[in-house]
């Protein structure tokens, strides 16, 4: 059992010993993690290792030799005065998680998984993926010697395919969208007994990303900001980063988190949590056919999406979409501002943080930290009809000084 305390479902409490499940028997609800009240404090990770290992006690891995770390985490989170200046805001931050070892955020989880499909055994992992996850899985996988499926539609973007392939997956290409993905690896799993990271072994997986909030925390002195802008595809990093600072609040590392403001951002084109939200609903009506360039959010059917409302409910939060040319402006502004290069998700995140100053929902002094999720050389088509076009120059230094102004 280790770290862990016990399984407990979600929706009626029930509990379950830390084995390998993932639904609730009774009511099929999904089940979260609990520990053991762990001894530590804020000096406790001072020296630790620079990764989301350094908080052991607070991940459901037994023994520290199952650990499969490819030195993810402790990611930057960078003072974003030109940005602000530009929005007009006094404090805010940039996350960036696209600096990971596989260039996203999904190393957290992808990581945690694999480390307890180390402890527990599995013969095999994979994973259903619109990207990133694939990258993620594949590449612990890889460290780890263990065998890998990666189940993915097959217009996701090609550099992720070729970052997945590299390590040696074997990839399942499902014409059609990622819940098509996503039911073929379920029932894969399930049948032979392998651990899809974000499906049957999904109590554990999500336990990665709420090392967002525990970095942000720290990085911030201990301090609790007042609004995060989050990226929800999933919905399962939302969720995970509410849990993570309500940890640290319950262990005493932070003071109250009462104020804290959470925003759900979604691309248009697949924004079924913001039109929920939007509507006053507690139904999640799926988007069957996601149009938007932001692919690693394009999941039609989110698996936490009714979490992601009762968090917004809980912490006073607000969801909202950008459309494509809203992604790619963020993008772009995001770059020429702080120089992080970010893939669309990341300028969704950005350009519904405009938008809401733009609409006047975030007052200019509050302390913002925004999330960046992945790397723009994953998707570069997304904004490559937006850049200079390139023309050849003789190798004259007249000719090249006329025309550098």
């Amino acid at each position: 059992m280790g770290n862990i305390r016990f399984l407990k479902c979600r929706e009626c409490g029930k509990e379950y010993e830390p084995q390998f499940r993932y639904v609730c028997e009774e009511c099929f609800g999904p089940l979260d993690v609990h520990y053991l009240e762990p001894k530590v404090n804020r000096h406790t990770f001072e020296s630790r290792e620079k990764t989301y290992w350094r908080y052991f006690e607070l991940l459901p891995i037994k023994d520290k030799s199952n650990i499969v770390s490819l030195h993810a985490g402790l990611t930057p989170l960078q003072y974003a005065d030109k940005l602000g200046a530009r929005l007009g805001l006094k404090d805010v931050y940039i996350k960036n998680d696209s600096v990971n070892p596989t260039f996203s955020f999904k190393d957290r989880p992808a990581g945690v998984a694999v480390s307890r499909a180390k402890e527990t055994g599995l013969k095999a992992v994979g994973c259903a993926s619109t990207g990133n996850l694939a990258s993620a899985t594949a590449a612990h996988a890889a460290k780890a010697g263990i065998p890998c499926y990666i189940f993915a539609p097959s217009d996701i973007e090609h550099a992720k395919i070729a970052q997945a392939l590299s390590y040696g997956a074997e990839f399942v290409a499902v014409e059609g969208t990622y819940d098509d993905a996503n039911r073929i690896a379920s029932i894969i799993g399930d049948s032979k007994g392998y651990g899809i990271v974000n499906i049957n072994m999904r109590p554990y997986y999500v336990e990665g990303s709420k090392t967002l909030a525990y970095e942000v925390a720290e990085q911030l002195g201990w301090q609790v900001p007042d609004r995060l802008i989050i990226p929800v595809g999933s919905g399962a990093m939302l969720n995970a980063i509410c849990k993570g600072f309500e940890e640290l609040h319950q262990l005493g590392l932070v003071d109250s988190i009462k104020n804290l403001k959470i925003v759900a951002a979604q691309p248009h084109g697949c924004a079924p949590v913001v039109d929920a939200f939007k509507k006053g609903s507690d139904e999640v009506i799926p988007v069957e056919r996601p149009e938007t360039i932001a692919k690693s959010l394009a999941i039609g059917d989110p698996g936490d999406g009714l979490y992601v409302l009762k968090r917004l409910k809980q912490y006073g939060g607000i969801a909202e979409e950008v459309n494509d040319e809203e992604i790619t402006d963020g993008i772009m502004l995001l770059s020429q501002t702080e120089g992080i290069f970010t893939e669309p998700a990341g300028g969704v995140s950005v350009g519904v943080l405009k938008k809401l100053v733009d609409e006047g929902k975030i007052d200019k002094d509050e302390k913002v930290v925004c999330y960046v999720t992945g790397n723009g050389l994953k998707a570069t088509e997304a904004i490559i009809g937006l850049l200079p076009k390139l023309s050849a120059v003789k190798p004259d230094a007249a000719v090249v000084s006329a025309m550098i102004k």
